[in-house]
């Protein structure tokens, strides 16, 4: 009840904009929910190998990387309303298509095609919510904005297996039932649009005041920020590395080695996301023990002995709880991370920070797929698996150490000249 009504005084907080946002967001990431549990399983129904599901998402992940940086270049200068328009309409359009061809050709070009736009939300989500809210309010505000993301990926996937599997039991084929499950997800990604037509936007104003309170002082010097960047930026490649060889295909892990149902996987894959929600949440209160950096490393480092687990165990109950935990405890860190950028890079280079970053992790997932693909077609559905998990964990548990190293908190130092209470 607490928690509950702490969440409706923060609500009542947000401006216009921020809430509108959220509306959109939440119909994108139905659609991207219904998508993420059912398209791979639709492809195997059209009677495509693992070979044609690694292709597909490498293109898909490659095209959203390459615009990961002209997005974040143009949203520093130009309106980030329209971007996140231009991204919602165009990417529904692609998620329709996609629920009807049937061809190799087809199928790669509305891969890169729903990829290309697909990157408007991811790279200025987090720049946008930055510039409609107070400094002191970010890190609640990012973990709201990922927690409620994934709930709304919740719903679409559940509901989408759900419904995939209804039409199936009332005689549809299998092709025809997720081709109109996934035309239901394109559609409400596609009306994601609609919320953000009302967003107010100012004008940009430059603000390089050395009083400004959003930023620290240090941070106004370029050469660290862009210090900050390149560090962020290899961190995620990493992290990047490690999911492309699993995330992706967790779904086809479970109906390979254990042959559940489309509901089950759909509802397993939710409940992960439902743990995240629950992990996101708190790690405010982990961040105000340990700070932020600490909090970063602990969740990702927790999350190893369940990925392995995972990997490695032949029983579905064990399988299916480690990957709860290893779900809840990887993803936790991404709004304390969100808030860490934020935090060190200056508006005007906001965008370009979280393009990279996020470039850098996509061209983690493209470049995997084929090799996941490879250890599974030659290894089988037990050691292909264990191996593509343990590679992950060595990738995962690296980034960890170099994100702790890299920006481990240091006592406050302030220079001569500042008073204390503007340092704080």
């Amino acid at each position: 009840m607490r928690f509950y009504q702490q969440a409706v005084m923060d609500f009542k907080t947000w401006n216009r904009n921020i809430r509108l946002f959220f509306l959109a967001n939440g119909l994108f990431q139905i659609g991207s929910g219904m998508f993420m549990v059912l398209y791979n399983l639709y492809i195997q129904s059209l009677g495509y190998g693992d070979e044609m599901n690694g292709t597909i998402i490498s293109l898909q992940s490659l095209a959203t990387a390459l615009m990961f940086v002209p997005i974040g270049f143009l949203g520093d200068r130009t309106s980030r309303k329209w971007i996140l328009i231009a991204g919602a309409l165009f990417t529904g359009l692609g998620f329709v298509g996609r629920s009807y061809v049937v061809s190799e050709w087809g199928l790669h070009s509305l891969a890169i095609f729903s990829g290309l736009f697909a990157a408007c939300f991811q790279v200025i989500a987090v720049p946008f919510l930055a510039e409609n809210t107070r400094k002191e309010q970010r890190l609640q505000l990012f973990s709201y904005h990922f927690a409620l993301g994934l709930a709304w990926q919740v719903l679409g996937s559940m509901g989408g297996g759900y419904m995939a599997d209804l039409l199936q039991t009332a005689g549809w084929s299998k092709v025809a039932s997720l081709q109109s499950v996934l035309m239901v997800g394109g559609v409400a990604s596609f009306a994601a649009f609609l919320p953000l037509l009302f967003v107010l936007e100012q004008k940009k104003v430059p603000t390089v005041s050395p009083s400004a309170t959003e930023i620290r002082p240090e941070s106004l010097n370029p050469k660290l920020e862009w210090r900050d960047i390149r560090r962020l930026t290899y961190c995620q490649l990493l992290v990047g590395l490690g999911s492309g060889l699993v995330v992706p295909y967790l779904n086809l892990y479970f109906t390979n080695r254990f042959s559940v149902s489309l509901t089950a996987v759909g509802i397993l894959i939710s409940l992960g996301q439902v743990m995240t929600i629950i992990s996101m949440l708190i790690g405010p209160t982990l961040v105000k023990r340990v700070g932020q950096v600490k909090a970063i490393v602990i969740f990702q480092m927790l999350s190893l002995p369940f990925l392995l687990l995972t990997g490695f165990t032949n029983l579905i109950l064990i399988a299916s709880i480690s990957f709860l935990f290893r779900q809840a405890l990887m993803n936790a860190a991404n709004p304390i991370q969100s808030a860490v950028m934020v935090d060190r890079i200056s508006d005007s280079r906001r965008g370009i920070a979280n393009s990279l970053t996020q470039t850098a992790f996509m061209l983690g997932w493209a470049s995997m797929g084929s090799v996941q693909s490879y250890l599974v077609t030659t290894y089988g559905y037990y050691w292909g698996y264990a191996i593509t998990f343990s590679m992950t964990g060595i990738l995962y548990v690296t980034s960890a150490i170099c994100y702790y190293f890299m920006f481990k908190e240091k006592k406050a130092h302030i220079p001569l000249g500042i008073s204390k209470e503007i340092a704080k």
